[in-house]
């Protein structure tokens, strides 16, 4: 009875535990996420407005290209996730598709990534900004340095945390394109592809820790154009056309396992990006006449060759994903003597990488498809095999 007296009294004593509702903390990290946001652009733009107008422009091109290439990837992240969410809502096992383990990332994980990628990459530029607008050139300049050094090593550090498996996954697959010396499976190709679509990306991130190494993050010497990290360095158009040479090399390689003469026509699409590439390159390298009248026509013809020969592969190949205009336009994207329009090239390259995620719902799917066949196929041919042992068994046939 005692017993009983005393449960029954620590019970009242203990109060009711509540948990807050899913919704009103989705609602409250939304806030949280909005208010940082605003925060960030107010800081950033007194600090823009506290600068001479003879270096803002300047000081905010530097600071668009350390930047640009690691939004651009927070916003394919971004994308990726609503893809795995819609294939887990379609029922579209890409984990088998990749060939993944059972410790691969789903859409919360991969959303969860990117609004960290969200918060920190606009943190850091904004303090970026605040700290060279008070004089603090020096740890103003530490800003981006930081953030470069922080996703290298959260990419290769070898411990089990920050999703090791997923990481290493990536990891090997780059390593694949790369030194495509093996069967190319799904998984390459497919992000191969993705790389194309970034090769903009690559070539900013390239010009960013080229500064950095020679120690030019905020400051003029980079401006001039045939310094090392100019922008009519040679190492430019090396990182546009590799991409598309992984690319490239893979299609080379699937001809030569599967003898598909469709890999050789896929293979040639992407080898028309190489002259657009490189005579675009050649006018900070030649004589001004000699740009106008020779290497200006071909780069022209080049693009044209270039993007229709894109829009015929998109139309007859890839389930009509294309456009026209897009394609021209990332044309304009990979010749490196128009990238002073930054603001024109970042919203080329944002769109094209929409593209590429609209792209990806159709190839997953497709290959989805492929894949639920063979079982079929297999089984009708058992099927087929087994009524053709029964006739030939048979002893009694009817003439």
């Amino acid at each position: 009875m005692e017993a009983d007296d005393l449960k029954s009294t620590m019970l009242t004593m203990n109060p009711t535990v509540i948990v807050p509702s899913p919704i009103l903390l989705w609602r409250s990290k939304v806030f949280l996420f909005i208010f940082w946001g605003v925060v960030c652009c107010k800081i950033g733009w007194d600090s823009v407005m506290r600068m001479s107008a003879d270096v803002r422009d300047l000081f905010l091109y530097e600071a668009f290209l350390y930047y640009n290439p690691l939004l651009l990837v927070t916003m394919m992240v971004w994308l990726w996730g609503i893809n795995l969410w819609f294939f887990s809502q379609s029922n579209v096992n890409y984990a088998k598709i990749f060939e993944l383990d059972q410790n691969h990332l789903t859409h919360h994980e991969i959303w969860k990534c990117a609004t960290w990628m969200t918060i920190v990459v606009p943190t850091s530029m904004t303090a970026y900004l605040y700290l060279y607008s008070c004089g603090e050139v020096s740890l103003a300049a530490s800003q981006p340095v930081l953030l470069y050094l922080a996703v290298v090593i959260i990419l290769v550090f070898p411990f089990e945390i920050f999703y090791l498996s997923s990481r290493f996954f990536l990891l090997r697959t780059l390593w694949r394109i790369v030194v495509p010396l093996q069967a190319i499976t799904f998984a390459d190709f497919f992000v191969a592809d993705i790389l194309t679509s970034m090769s903009k990306v690559f070539s900013d991130l390239e010009r960013s820790v080229c500064r950095m190494i020679h120690r030019q993050v905020a400051t003029i010497a980079w401006f001039e154009a045939d310094s090392v990290c100019g922008s009519h360095s040679v190492a430019i158009p090396v990182v546009l056309v590799l991409p598309y040479l992984f690319r490239l090399f893979q299609c080379l390689r699937q001809f030569k396992d599967t003898g598909e003469k469709a890999t050789l026509l896929n293979a040639l699409k992407y080898s028309t990006a190489v002259p657009v590439i490189c005579l675009s390159a050649l006018k900070y390298h030649v004589f001004p006449d000699k740009w106008t009248n020779v290497y200006r026509p071909l780069w022209l013809l080049s693009s044209v060759m270039n993007s229709s020969y894109s829009f015929y592969w998109d139309v007859k190949r890839d389930w009509n994903l294309s456009n026209l205009i897009l394609r021209c336009t990332w044309t304009y994207k990979l010749s490196a003597h128009l990238r002073h329009n930054y603001l024109t090239v970042f919203a080329i390259t944002a769109l094209e990488i929409f593209r590429r995620f609209q792209w990806i719902f159709f190839r997953v799917e497709n290959e989805w498809s492929k894949m639920n066949m063979k079982p079929n196929v297999h089984i009708s041919m058992s099927t087929l095999s087994t009524e053709e042992d029964k006739l030939l068994n048979s002893s009694s046939h009817d003439v």
